[in-house]
C-alpha cells in the first residue's frame, strides 16, 4: 500500500516537473561569471525520495554582481525552492549594467 502511494507521488512530482520545464521559455544570457557560488541545501523530501536533477534559474544580476531577483525556468518542484534560495546568495562579476543570467543548479545524491 505504502509503495503504491509512493509511486503515485513520484509520478506526480515528475510529471509536474516536466510541465514546468516545458511551459516556461528560456531567455538570453550575457554569461557573467559566478565569483561566489552557494551550494543549495538538499531538501529532506527529495533526499528521502531519492530525487535528483537540475533546476534552471533565470537571475537578474545587479551591476555590482549581487542577485536582484530569480525565477525558475524548469526543474523538479521539490528542488526549486532550494535552488532559488541558493542562487539568491550567489555573486557574479561586476558589470556596467544589470543583466539577466540563466544558470543551472544540480542536485545529486551523496
Amino acid at each position: 500500500m505504502r509503495r503504491g502511494v509512493r509511486c503515485v507521488a513520484v509520478a506526480f512530482i515528475w510529471l509536474t516537473g516536466l510541465a514546468i520545464a516545458q511551459s516556461v521559455p528560456t531567455s538570453l544570457s550575457s554569461e557573467r561569471k559566478v565569483t561566489a557560488r552557494v551550494a543549495p541545501d538538499y531538501p529532506e523530501l527529495a533526499r528521502r525520495m531519492h530525487i535528483r536533477g537540475v533546476v534552471k534559474v533565470e537571475a537578474v544580476v545587479r551591476s555590482n554582481g549581487s542577485v536582484k531577483s530569480a525565477r525558475v525556468l524548469g526543474g523538479n518542484p521539490v528542488l526549486v525552492d532550494a535552488a532559488l534560495t541558493a542562487v539568491g546568495k550567489w555573486k557574479f562579476q561586476p558589470a556596467q549594467a544589470d543583466t539577466t543570467e540563466v544558470v543551472q543548479v544540480a542536485f545529486e545524491l551523496e
